[in-house]
């Protein structure tokens, strides 16, 4: 369901939106100081994180949570979304998993990277490496990159 809303753009001005839902989440807004914030968005960065992860060998969700959390620390992970991700990559053949109850406590299903998923993790690279590149050109032209 889409609806329409209006975003205050400071100034007296206002800016019309048809979007899903209002309050979405933007990458962009302007701070009751006036000064701009801005948010590079890291959503689709948790499948090849997820990969590179399972790349070192098999491990549980919460595991992965946890890896996930410490080498991207400004994403929140939802552990929901998490698990739809692996059974979404585990339907596609990209990962597989097993129950195993190694540890005291709950049966805990462990996942571990396919030839496929190793396959599909080397195209992110590739394709990370070019947005990479372009960035450090944005960055590089605006005196800011190194």
């Amino acid at each position: 369901m889409y609806i329409t809303y209006y975003v205050d753009m400071g100034h007296g001005t206002s800016h019309h939106h048809q979007g899903r839902r209002q309050g979405t989440a933007r990458t962009r807004h302007r701070r009751t100081d006036g000064t701009w914030a801005v948010r590079a968005r890291l959503e689709r960065f948790s499948e090849p994180v997820v990969l590179a992860i399972l790349r070192s060998g098999p491990a549980h969700g919460y595991e992965l949570a946890d890896a996930l959390r410490e080498r991207v620390p400004n994403h929140q992970v939802d552990l929901g979304n998490l698990y739809r991700m692996l059974r979404s990559m585990e339907n596609d053949g990209i990962v597989r998993s097993e129950w195993s109850q190694d540890d005291p406590g709950r049966a805990k299903r462990t996942y571990e990277l396919t030839t496929d998923g190793e396959r599909l993790l080397d195209a992110w690279i590739d394709e990370l490496s070019a947005v990479n590149e372009t960035i450090a050109g944005f960055l590089s032209e605006q005196g800011d990159g190194e």
